[in-house]
């Protein structure tokens, strides 16, 4: 795997785990794993520890990007949440 396509899978790792331990639209998510499974439990934690649901995104994201690392089907959907993230970034920094 090229240089670039391992920033890609970590700029996608790091959007997709913001987007299910912080972002307000993933919010619905997280409560629905309270409620199902507890507030204390362990599926709760999972989705609201960034370090815990990295794991699972980075696991997922590297097979995905081992497999089609030279393809569109990685690069363009890689590319698209590795800038989101990086604007996310940057804005908090510019504000």
């Amino acid at each position: 795997m090229s240089l670039a396509a391992f920033l890609l899978a970590l700029g996608t790792t790091c959007r997709i785990t913001r987007f299910i331990t912080k972002d307000t639209l993933a919010a619905g998510f997280r409560i629905w794993v309270a409620d199902r499974f507890g507030d204390d439990s362990r599926p709760s934690y999972l989705v609201n520890c960034g370090w815990c649901t990295s794991t699972w995104v980075a696991a997922a994201i590297a097979v995905y990007a081992s497999l089609l690392h030279t393809t569109a089907w990685f690069h363009l959907p890689a590319t698209a949440l590795t800038l989101s993230y990086l604007a996310g970034v940057a804005s908090r920094w510019l504000d």
